[in-house]
């Protein structure tokens, strides 16, 4: 059990995700018009790369959470803040497309060290099977990535350039999430309160089949929808200037909801807020193709509040139904195919709202369907120990 008070370890965790989402997952929606046009290369080489960070971890992943239930996540989080500033100072002595696709994979794997699933398994390891609280709070704070981030990398790149920007971004992660995560990550073992479940005993049940495509199609939905939102929108009648600040409420909705997980909907059961949230996006857009533009800020909300739900439950749905033993290595399995299919979205989605913005709506919502019927039979896969009786 940690020493520091919970709340001094999830808002350290929280501010170092802020940062990290914000100079890696969110770099490229400020900085790639710029890059393309002092590299001179074309747009879709630029935002390439960003698929290329993507796959990263779908590749890293397994050997990192591994690493993790050896010794614990601390030395984990800490190079993650190394290799991103290394990769964001690759990424600012670009000066070729070569070097670009070389910066944007470092960051790609300072993503698979530093991104969500590393605190959540450290949080695991120190809190057990009472992890679902501190893993809402550092997602509440986290999910304030693309709020922070794409302001602040705007306003410093408008000074210092887009170069400028990155070498900022670098500063940041070595002079301050550095030293915050050295300060409130505890020294750690494995993860878990007793020893790991070595990694080759987790195996592949239905529930663990289940979670994996639930969570598949909802990180290619949230791809899809955060690359093309105000596009998809004004397709849907919606002026472009409207159309954008409705996508804005989408980070709104989703830090609303995390809000409520933390403080309200914790008391639910993690499978009956899972299965809510499938549902959000679906109730957005019906609603938008029932009033067109005009419901435009609906289906930002239902995205928003359903994602910022989801992003909870691939924390703690594979706590509640199989315990901490055995955590980050089943969270690196089941999020592997998610992370491939992210990969893809903006392209799939692209090409689909091209042909018909109706057919794109009937993609994501079909998808969330499949997300709705993946909730159902999930039970318990451990007996947990009943307390002893009291003479």
């Amino acid at each position: 059990m940690s020493h520091r008070p919970q709340s001094l370890v999830v808002a350290g965790f929280g501010l170092g995700q802020i940062a990290a989402f914000a100079c890696s997952f969110y770099l490229m929606g400020v900085l790639g018009d710029p890059i393309a046009r002092e590299l001179d290369l074309p747009d879709a080489f630029v935002f390439g790369t960003v698929s290329l960070s993507l796959l990263v971890p779908a590749f890293v992943a397994p050997r990192v959470a591994r690493r993790i239930e050896a010794g614990g996540g601390k030395a984990v989080l800490l190079a993650s803040h190394l290799v991103f500033a290394l990769g964001l100072a690759i990424l600012g002595m670009a000066q070729h497309g070569a070097l670009l696709a070389l910066a944007m994979g470092v960051i790609g794997l300072g993503m698979a060290l530093g991104l969500s699933p590393t605190p959540f398994a450290i949080l695991v390891g120190l809190y057990g099977e009472a992890a679902r609280r501190p893993i809402t709070g550092v997602a509440l704070v986290g999910g304030l990535g693309s709020t922070v981030g794409w302001p602040l990398t705007g306003l410093v790149a408008e000074a210092l350039g887009w170069r400028g920007a990155c070498f900022a971004w670098a500063a940041v992660q070595l002079l301050v999430c550095l030293p915050l995560s050295a300060l409130v990550c505890p020294p750690g073992h494995a993860t878990g309160p007793k020893a790991e479940t070595p990694h080759a005993e987790v195996r592949w049940d239905r529930p663990m089949v289940q979670l994996t495509v639930l969570f598949a199609c909802a990180w290619f939905v949230s791809t899809c929808v955060s690359a093309h939102l105000p596009r998809l929108l004004a397709a849907f009648g919606l002026p472009m200037g409207a159309a954008t600040a409705a996508a804005g409420l989408v980070g709104i909705a989703a830090v609303t909801v995390r809000f409520l997980e933390f403080t309200v909907l914790r008391r639910l059961p993690a499978v009956l807020t899972t299965r809510v949230a499938t549902l959000l996006h679906p109730a957005g857009a019906a609603a938008l193709v029932a009033s067109g533009g005009a419901a435009g800020a609906a289906l930002a909300i239902g995205q928003g509040a359903g994602n910022g739900m989801l992003t909870v439950a691939k924390g703690v749905l594979p706590l509640s139904l199989y315990g901490p033993q055995g955590y980050a290595y089943r969270s690196a399995l089941i999020g592997r195919p998610a992370t491939v299919l992210q990969a893809a979205g903006p392209l799939v989605f692209a090409v689909v709202l091209e042909r018909s913005p109706l057919a794109a709506l009937a993609l994501t919502s079909g998808l969330c369907l499949v997300m709705f019927a993946m909730t159902f039979g999930l039970r318990s896969a451990v007996i947990r120990p009943r307390s002893p009786a009291i003479a």
